[in-house]
């Protein structure tokens, strides 16, 4: 579901909206006069969607050399990149408050 709120929310419900941000994992757009203005988003949302786009340009990039004639990589060592990937990924996660 889209969030949409007008802009004065944010001044009068600052903590409201940063709850629905934590809550939802998606942004909300905030709008001026009927019209759009700003989108917000919690931090840990915004560092995966980040990470999404780094590893979507570095998959269309590999796509790019394979189209271009590069050589792949053997099976074994695919798997052991992907494990490190992973390891990195999990150690990046930020640890959830209690």
């Amino acid at each position: 579901m889209i969030n949409i709120k007008p802009s004065a929310a944010i001044r009068k419900n600052y903590n409201g909206i940063s709850e629905l941000c934590k809550k939802s994992g998606e942004p909300v757009y905030l709008t001026k006069n009927g019209e759009g203005g700003l989108v917000i988003m919690d931090l840990e949302t915004y560092a995966r969607r980040e990470s999404m786009l780094c590893l979507r340009e570095e998959l269309v990039s590999a796509e790019e050399d394979r189209l271009n004639g590069e050589k792949g990589y053997p099976v074994g060592q695919v798997s052991s990149m992907m494990k490190d990937a992973i390891r990195l990924y999990i150690k990046s996660r930020p640890i959830p408050s209690m």
